[in-house]
């Protein structure tokens, strides 16, 4: 249930407003724009007396809302959320956000020469893989606390504010310097995680599971906002259906339909949804056209090298003209 109240309230009136609202057993979400205060109420609203809210003189409209989803409804926002990332940059609004990195750690020299070569080319974030999921527990799984400290030694030199994945609650005191915590599809819904990354303040990248619904990639994202961290921003990086010939099948419609249903910021990984570089060309400027908030990009120094994850990786030549590319198509957009 939301309530829009009349532009003449005062502060004082809004804050007797949510004190009653409270007294009735119901959290309160207050969005305050540029033109109208929104209301949420949050919780089990049967109690509440919809006709009487309405009948109150600070109040314009009530409005029962049926999506499970609360925090993460554009109801209860009307304007697009603007994540800042430490003061550097932001996600959202008129920024678009061009994340790009290895996808696993595996060397100073790597990561600091990658680091280099994607900021020279216009990212602005820099991502890699410190702890890894890896289907075979034979494959490389990362060099975990080392790695991070390889991320932070990259940032330290160019500026560039990192993201890396998380996977288990109890890592988090290494994840203290970290600007972006990213939470992977395979841990989408990973509640107790997600409920932990809810009590932070920092910025989480949440990744659509491999065969989750839009609903389900929403009410993932109302377990971290619930806790109290609004700072959300969705990426959808494909889902698993019939088709065999790409890693993944890119969900380029998600980004408007998601754009309709929430106020967070969606960019998309053309890279994990495809498994294949030459690919990633395409998928990111169909990303930049169809109105992402970003990309976040697979780069290595040296693809056929690579410890995870090398041939849907992009060299620093492929990436630079791809970023020139989505530039072209973002002033046409």
């Amino acid at each position: 249930m939301i309530a829009v109240l009349k532009r003449s309230t005062t502060q004082q009136q809004l804050d007797n407003f949510c004190e009653w609202i409270k007294s009735q057993g119901v959290g309160v979400h207050v969005y305050t724009g540029e033109y109208q205060t929104v209301v949420g109420l949050i919780g089990d609203v049967t109690k509440v007396d919809a006709d009487m809210m309405a009948g109150l003189d600070i109040v314009e409209s009530v409005t029962r809302i049926s999506d499970p989803f609360k925090s993460a409804n554009r109801k209860f926002h009307p304007d697009d959320s603007i994540i800042d990332i430490s003061g550097k940059t932001t996600v959202g609004g008129d920024t678009f956000a061009i994340i790009a990195g290895p996808c696993s750690v595996e060397s100073e020299e790597q990561i600091l020469e990658v680091a280099r070569a994607v900021k020279a080319s216009g990212a602005t974030m820099l991502r890699g893989g410190a702890f890894k999921p890896r289907t075979s527990p034979y494959d490389f799984q990362g060099l975990r606390a080392d790695g991070i400290e390889l991320l932070l030694e990259a940032k330290r030199e160019t500026g560039l504010p990192i993201v890396t994945e998380i996977m288990n609650a109890a890592h988090l005191p290494l994840f203290e310097d970290v600007d972006v915590i990213q939470v992977g599809a395979r841990n989408m819904q990973n509640f107790e995680l997600l409920k932990e990354l809810g009590k932070t303040k920092k910025p989480i990248l949440l990744k659509r599971g491999l065969a989750n619904t839009l609903k389900e990639f929403l009410m993932s994202a109302e377990y971290i906002m619930s806790g109290g961290n609004e700072n959300v921003i969705l990426c959808e990086r494909g889902v698993r259906t019939f088709e065999t010939y790409t890693r993944n099948t890119l969900d380029l419609s998600a980004v408007p339909m998601l754009q309709e249903l929430t106020h967070l910021p969606i960019i998309v990984d053309p890279s994990h949804a495809t498994g294949l570089s030459r690919l990633v060309r395409p998928m990111a400027l169909a990303a930049a056209a169809c109105g992402a908030d970003g990309v976040m990009i697979e780069v290595h120094n040296n693809p056929q090298a690579a410890l995870c994850d090398g041939p849907q990786s992009l060299t620093p030549e492929q990436f630079d003209e791809v970023v020139k590319s989505m530039h072209r198509i973002l002033d046409v957009i």
